[in-house]
């Protein structure tokens, strides 16, 4: 696929919680051609620091591109400054997108912690269309990891939540939420992103019970091209690079350490 590197102009930037933002800008080409699981590389300063993009999962592809993002290191903490008006450098879309899921599945489980629910929007506007069973599994770690994600309920999603201190939904790790849901290995279908330690136990969990599913994995990238091998991770079938093969892959493909 072509990627497109522009200057756009940013339409919104907001807090959705204590820990998450998103940001809108207005790319009418980008949002025909994005897929759900890809992402954007966006270039954060003007200047040489930080000299890296950022990696971004789009969030949202409608009438505006949206990204979400934790202001965490020096370039997401200078996007929390764009305000409406101001213009960002983006290259995108990247990487390789989830698959729809193949015939005969109903249920469609999404699985995320963190900054992991990022591509699962987007996901949930497309698979809306096709009158499946949604469900987001979602973990953070306290209730200002959690915002009202209103979005994914309007979409239809079912969203059960779970945080680590138990500050908002069920106490614990996104795998106690597992046994509120009804997996069948004939018609049910996941898509999981997050922390290799969370997305390695959903790996476990279907395995064990025979099901399918995507994984979109998030590693620091450089070129965000294929090009300097350095969001490298192991699969069954050797190395491969996170930005170019990936982000998603088969759920049983990654060997998640």
């Amino acid at each position: 696929m072509e990627q497109i590197q522009n200057i756009y102009r940013v339409v919104n930037n907001e807090k959705l919680c204590p820990q998450f933002w998103r940001l809108s800008f207005d790319a009418p080409l980008l949002v025909k051609k994005v897929q759900p699981g890809q992402f954007v590389h966006v270039r954060t300063a003007e200047g040489l620091e930080p000299f890296f993009r950022r990696p971004f999962s789009v969030y949202r592809a409608q009438r505006y591109m949206e990204i979400f993002y934790e202001p965490i290191g020096p370039g997401t903490r200078l996007l929390t400054s764009k305000q409406k008006g101001d213009t960002i450098d983006v290259l995108g879309p990247l990487g390789t997108p989830f698959v729809l899921p193949p015939q005969g599945i109903q249920q469609v489980v999404m699985i995320s912690g963190g900054i992991g629910i990022a591509p699962m929007l987007i996901l949930s506007d497309v698979l809306k269309k096709k009158n499946y069973d949604l469900i987001l599994l979602y973990g953070g770690r306290t209730r200002s990891h959690v915002y009202p994600m209103k979005e994914f309920k309007d979409n239809g999603v079912k969203v059960h939540i779970a945080t680590d201190d138990g500050s908002a939904g069920n106490k614990g790790r996104v795998s106690v939420l597992f046994d509120k849901i009804k997996f069948n290995p004939e018609s049910t279908f996941i898509y999981t992103c997050g922390p290799n330690p969370m997305m390695k136990a959903v790996q476990d969990f279907a395995n064990k019970n025979g099901l399918k599913g995507q994984a979109a994995c998030e590693e620091v990238m450089a070129c965000a091209l294929g090009a300097c091998l350095g969001c490298s991770i192991e699969t069954k079938h050797g190395y491969k690079t996170v930005c170019y093969d990936g982000p998603a892959f088969d759920l049983d493909e990654v060997l998640f350490h």
